[in-house]
């Protein structure tokens, strides 16, 4: 097992025999390929509005996510939510269909109050220490009319409205510290600028653990508006 993102994690929970068989076929396919960062998952368009340094400014269109809300540290809330969504997309579903996988995961601090809907968007009015969204971004062909419904009860189909963000990107391994040094980089980068933050600050993480830590592609990013 590898810390954070074990290496079962793309075995679906419940679903079919016959569809564990693909989801492996899949992982062996996608392990050979991302050990060295190679990526052809795809991603939500997004248009790069501005630069400040490292910083990246990016406008996102609505997206949809299928999402589950996790209590407990960081490294499990993610293995946790990973494996929850890897079985919906690959066949843990009413219509025992496959999803393509796409990037990034996303990981956001979460509400043991937020209760979300088939067809409500993501508003939680508040955080809580231990609590975290795992999101998979859903490919941009599916509605939530299109969607096939999760197995399991704790996954969540969500719609997500356009937003704009300011993006830091690094590589290596995504500890803890990391992610709050980055993080802290990059709200100073914001601080007095024409971008103000305005929400909280999230991570995405683009490669599997088993990809090389100088190749991988990890982000932290926080919602912004115009001063």
């Amino acid at each position: 097992m590898v810390r954070g993102w074990p290496a079962h994690a793309f075995v679906p929970c419940g679903a079919a025999i016959h569809m564990r068989i693909l989801g492996l076929l899949g992982v062996l396919w996608f392990t050979s390929c991302s050990v060295f960062g190679i990526r052809d998952t795809p991603e939500p368009p997004y248009k790069t509005l501005d630069q400040l340094g490292p910083v990246v400014i990016r406008q996102y269109g609505p997206r949809i996510a299928a999402e589950t809300t996790i209590e407990g540290d960081e490294f499990a809330a993610r293995s946790t939510g990973f494996r929850r969504l890897a079985g919906y997309i690959f066949g843990a579903n009413h219509a025992r269909t496959s999803i393509a996988m796409t990037a990034p995961v996303a990981q956001v601090p979460g509400s043991v109050a937020a209760t979300i809907g088939m067809t409500a968007p993501v508003a939680a009015e508040s955080t809580s220490p231990g609590v975290w969204e795992i999101r998979f971004f859903m490919p941009p062909n599916f509605t939530l009319a299109t969607l096939p419904v999760p197995d399991d009860a704790s996954v969540h189909l969500v719609q997500l409205p356009a937003e704009t963000y300011a993006v830091l990107r690094f590589s290596g391994f995504a500890s803890v510290q990391a992610i709050q040094n980055r993080t802290a980089k990059l709200l100073e980068t914001l601080r007095g600028g024409d971008w103000v933050q305005a929400g909280t600050p999230v991570v995405w993480f683009y490669d599997p653990p088993w990809t090389l830590p100088p190749l991988r592609r990890n982000e932290v990013a926080v919602a912004v508006q115009m001063r």
